[in-house]
Parts: C-alpha cells; sequence; structure tokens
C-alpha cells in the first residue's frame, strides 16, 4: 500500500544535528496518521508521499522547516519563589506565553533566587537530519481519521 491521505504510516527515525551528531533516536516506532492532520512535520510528509513500506530517506531540513527558529521572546526570567519546591535544570513546566497559549517551557537554568526557562523547542534554530524508515503502511480507520491521528499500539489512546 502506497502512502496517501488517511493512511496510518509507522516509522522509525533517528535525527541527527547538521554535522551528523545524533540527537534523537525513536526508541518505539512512531505512527502518524498522513494526509495534512499535522501529526509530523510536512516536508516528511511531502517525502513520504506515495512511498511504501521498507522505504528509507535521509531528509536535510531547515530550522523553517523543522522545529522553526529560535523566539527569544520564549525565554523568560522567573523568581525561584513562583515554582514548587524540587524544580531542577532539563525539567519541563507547562505555562502560558505571552499571548495566554499554553507553553512547554525548558528549565534551563538555576541561579540564586531566579530561575531560566526557555519555550522554544530543543531543536528549534537547528538544521536536522532525519533518517527514516517507513515499516509499515495501512488504511486509517474511519475513527481515526474523524479524530485526526491514529488509535492503538505506538498511537494515541483515549
Amino acid at each position: 500500500m502506497k502512502i496517501e491521505k488517511n493512511t496510518a504510516v509507522t516509522l522509525r527515525y533517528k535525527v541527527a544535528d547538521a554535522q551528523g551528531k545524533l540527537l534523537e533516536e525513536s526508541r518505539t516506532p512512531m505512527v502518524y496518521l498522513h494526509g495534512g492532520y499535522g501529526n509530523t512535520l510536512p516536508k516528511i510528509e511531502e517525502a513520504l508521499e506515495g512511498r511504501m513500506s521498507g522505504y528509507q530517506a535521509t531528509l536535510a531540513l531547515e530550522p523553517q522547516d523543522a522545529f522553526g527558529l529560535r523566539d527569544e521572546s520564549l525565554v523568560q526570567t522567573i523568581p525561584k519563589s513562583q515554582f514548587p519546591p524540587g524544580i531542577k535544570v532539563g525539567g519541563q513546566l507547562e505555562g502560558q506565553d505571552q499571548q495566554g497559549h499554553t507553553q512547554v517551557f525548558t528549565v534551563m537554568k538555576i541561579k540564586g533566587d531566579q530561575v531560566l526557562l526557555d519555550g522554544n523547542h530543543p531543536f528549534a534554530g537547528k538544521a536536522l537530519r532525519f533518517a527514516i524508515t517507513v515499516t509499515e503502511v495501512r488504511a486509517a480507520t474511519p475513527e481515526e481519521i474523524a479524530h485526526g491521528h491514529v488509535h492503538g499500539e505506538h498511537g494515541h489512546h483515549h
């Protein structure tokens, strides 16, 4: 079966920086609903369109095609007194950006009574190489299509 709109695609991936340093590798297969549902990066969908199980590719993506450019307005310094005890560098917190949208912030540094938070994705601003192997392609169920994501093993659970 070919990858096309409303197919469930299972793949394994590795993400490296432009110099080839491994940044992330899938421990379990990733499954996404293909066809513009926002479940993976658009350039990855574009490269996989029409391909079949067994297809392998390495994609070089610029920051704007991967996790975006860094937005320095998402870097904030907050008094440590506003956090629960046990806050640690590398920890992630959900908060609000300046427009009131839910945003995930990573604790970058704790200096004295100040905590430096960064709301950018850890890979924002980086050119990345994605090594992808498609391991399965199947027709999505009507429920998956209605919900806009894959269900079941390695997919979304309700």
